[in-house]
Formats: C-alpha cells, structure tokens, sequence
C-alpha cells in the first residue's frame, strides 16, 4: 500500500484570479505524472450530465482556496486516516492490499475513484469534491477510503467489472459492488450501521422509506440509463435525496450476507445476484 499527498502542490493550481486551468495542468503534470488525460476524458464523461457544467466545476475549485481552514482540515483527516492503514485492514480480512491511495487536486470527478494508474491500482481522493459534499472530518475520511478501498479488495480477490450489455444488469452489478464497498467499510469500522453518507438525517429517512426504495429501484431497473439513473451521485435526486443507491446496496449485500461469506460473494456473477435480488425484493 502506497500512501501519495499531493497537498502541498495542490494549490499552485491558483492564481490571483482563482482556479487556473493551465496551472492545474502543470501541478497535475508534476505531481502525477500520466494522469492528466484519464482525469480529462472523467471529466468530460460527466458533462454529459446537465449538472455538470463549467460553472459548478469553478465554484466547487474556488471553494477549496476560499475555506483555508476546511482544506486543512480535510488534510489532516487524510494524514490520520491512512496513518497504520494497512494492518487494520490486515487485521479484519487477514489481507494485504496492493494499491496507490492519492490525495489530490482533481476536475471534480468524484470525492473517491477506483482507477488504474501506472500500471497500479490507484484510489483517487479529490480535495474540491471532498469539501464539497463536508466530508472533512476523520470519521467521514476514513469511511470514504475504506469504501474506496472495499472496491479494491473485490477487484483483487474476487470480480469488480463485468461485461456486461444491458443497462438493466449493468445498474444492478453497479448496485451490487456499491453495496460490497459499503459493507467492507462498515466492517473495518465495526459498526454496521455505519454509513459514511449520513448528514442531515439522511441514513433515517433512508429506513423509513426503505420499501418504497426497493420498490421504486426495482420498477425503474427495467428502463434506467445512466441519464436518468437517480440513485447513485451526490447530484442525482431521488425523492430529495442523494447516494440511496448505496443504502439499498448495502441493505441488499447485508440480506446476502445472512447466507454466504464475504469473500463467497465478491467472486458472485450477474446471474447469482439476479437471484439473490429477487429473493431480496419478494
């Protein structure tokens, strides 16, 4: 495991004016070497999104030097949470993890991301994202990489991607993987109803309309697109409410876990969980 800060360099990505997008490039450029396009090419998928414009990407860039004392904060929280990472892990799933973990300065692409980078797997934390969506503190830090980090662990011991061509299977491995992460982190932490996404009451309202989530998952599945998609993102809107997917992810990877083993069911294919799932909703 692989520890990459590249905080201090970060900031050279501003001028007097604000967020540069030349300067961006070169401490990018510096810091990691290579990853330039793959952020660009992200980026780029997710303006296809209405949401997505230049405009949000300023404003959520600025904020990051606008709240000196936020950044610092979110910092320290990395410093501490990836601080003897890799025996805690060892010691709940008795493995060792391959994998770069990147602190940087990104173009919005996610507060965390399971990419491939130098030949590595690499989990990218985005600074701007992470202000964002306030998930400075060290408990929120920790639960963001050890999500992160579940995805790592279920493309090395077990399958991640699946080929996969209907966007219905698609959205319920994309269900199914978000839950395994979500499951992971709850383990490291100890507690399972740890949920890194809770603010405002938003892991409550998630049990009190838990049957109507399955519900409406269910019925939208048949016709979902990644356009309409609106259960997994901190942007996309369900019933007032972002990420749900991720509580029913967990909620469905908690039923199957009532059965079988963890390290049973990272190796699952989409025809296991299409049966698992139905099980589930009925």
């Amino acid at each position: 495991m692989e520890i990459i800060d590249t905080y201090s360099s970060a900031l050279t990505s501003y001028d007097s004016s604000g967020f540069s997008f030349d300067r961006w490039k070169k401490y990018i450029d510096a810091a990691l070497p290579g990853l330039f396009q793959t952020l660009i090419e992200d980026a780029k998928n997710a303006q296809c999104n209405e949401e997505f414009s230049d405009k949000y990407y300023l404003s959520v860039l600025n904020h990051v030097m606008q709240d000196q004392q936020q950044r610092e904060f979110a910092h320290n929280s990395f410093l501490q949470a990836t601080e003897d990472l890799e025996r805690i892990i060892y010691e709940r799933f008795g493995k060792s993890l391959d994998v770069s973990i990147v602190f940087y300065l990104g173009l919005c692409n996610g507060a965390g991301w399971v990419t491939e980078y130098r030949g590595k797997t690499a989990i990218l934390l985005g600074i701007e994202k992470i202000l964002e969506l306030d998930w400075c503190h060290i408990n929120d830090m920790r639960g963001l990489i050890y999500h992160e980090l579940g995805h790592v662990y279920q493309k090395q011991y077990g399958t991640l991607k699946r080929d996969l061509d209907k966007n219905e299977d698609m959205f319920l491995w994309q269900l199914f993987t978000e839950g395994v992460a979500m499951c992971f982190e709850q383990i490291i932490v100890g507690d399972p109803e740890f949920y890194h996404q809770d603010k405002n009451g938003w892991r409550s309202w998630c049990d009190d309309y838990f049957k109507q989530i399955k519900s409406d998952f269910t019925k939208d599945l048949k016709t979902m697109s990644f356009a309409d998609q609106r259960y997994f993102g901190d942007r996309v809107n369900y019933n007032g409410h972002g990420d749900v997917g991720y509580y029913l992810g967990c909620r469905f990877v908690r039923y199957i876990l009532s059965d079988y083993d963890f390290d049973e069911i990272i190796c699952f294919d989409i025809v296991k969980v299409k049966e698992l799932f139905k099980r589930f909703i009925s």
